[in-house]
């Protein structure tokens, strides 16, 4: 599934699950205005996710995510929080730690992920 999207369509799909979770309904204005992205390249952004599948919009501009997109963006999600706790833990301040995170999660392979949510578990119990 990781080698199908590319860091751009991770972080779209990644900040529509995060507003999904915060507002009633998002839009693409609510994704330009988190990302500080123009709309008009948000709009693009969405015209390609639904061309994959990975979101609907409705006629009233509500956007959701599809099951592949869902899976997708929540995997993204899990990485970022994980790696953002491990970089807290290892004395990185909040703010880089969350930048380098970001950055991190598009390229980690799923075993080096998976061998640092383990030992995190081990330390964290």
């Amino acid at each position: 599934m990781k080698d199908k999207y590319n860091e751009s369509s991770e972080n779209y799909l990644e900040t529509i699950l995060i507003l999904s979770k915060r507002l009633p309904v998002v839009r693409s204005v609510d994704i330009a205005n988190e990302l500080d992205f123009k709309k008009s390249s948000v709009s693009i952004a969405m015209k390609n996710l639904r061309q994959k599948d990975h979101i609907t919009v409705t006629d009233a501009g509500y956007i959701y995510l599809t099951e592949s997109g869902k899976a997708i963006a929540e995997m993204i999600y899990e990485r970022h929080q994980t790696l953002t706790v491990c970089l807290e833990n290892l004395g990185v301040p909040s703010d880089i730690a969350e930048k380098d995170a970001c950055k991190i999660e598009h390229v980690i392979s799923p075993e080096s992920f998976d061998a640092i949510k383990k030992h995190l578990m081990r330390y964290n119990q």
